[in-house]
């Protein structure tokens, strides 16, 4: 990585989970880390519990487009995160790329806004780990 870390985060739809990702790395990074979102059969819409659960901790997803992830998309990332067993991308020489089975309440029988706060904190947790690691391996780091 040089200069400014990129992760592309992707999941399905790329209406809830991916841009939930996006939207809690950038909350957490600033500037410090480029971020974006895709989905492999992207959806018309984000999804509304995801973005009131994320309105919660003040990020605001509300706005977001799902788009569909593309190779240039996943050629300019350093790290592609796929969140979810569904979702698959081909690998390219140069990117480092991991898949996060995150949780899944509705599996415990737990829906609604109680599943989506869940999720998110789950996902939450798994962002700090990923900043942590993109600055302790940033060159510019003090």
């Amino acid at each position: 990585m040089s200069g400014r870390p990129s992760v592309l985060f992707v999941c399905v739809r790329n209406g809830g989970k991916s841009p939930m990702a996006a939207g809690l790395m950038a909350k957490r990074a600033g500037d410090a880390v480029q971020v974006d979102s895709a989905g492999t059969r992207p959806g018309t819409a984000v999804n509304g519990l995801s973005a009131q659960s994320l309105a919660e901790v003040g990020v605001d997803i509300a706005d977001h487009t799902p788009k569909a992830v593309t190779e240039a998309l996943v050629r300019a990332a350093d790290v592609v995160i796929t969140l979810g067993r569904e979702a698959h991308v081909d690998e390219v020489p140069g990117t480092r790329f991991e898949t996060w089975e995150t949780d899944e309440p509705s599996e415990r029988g737990i829906d609604g806004l109680e599943r989506m706060r869940l999720v998110r904190d789950d996902i939450a947790r798994r962002v700090d780990d990923l900043y942590d690691r993109l600055v302790a391996a940033s060159p510019d780091r003090p």
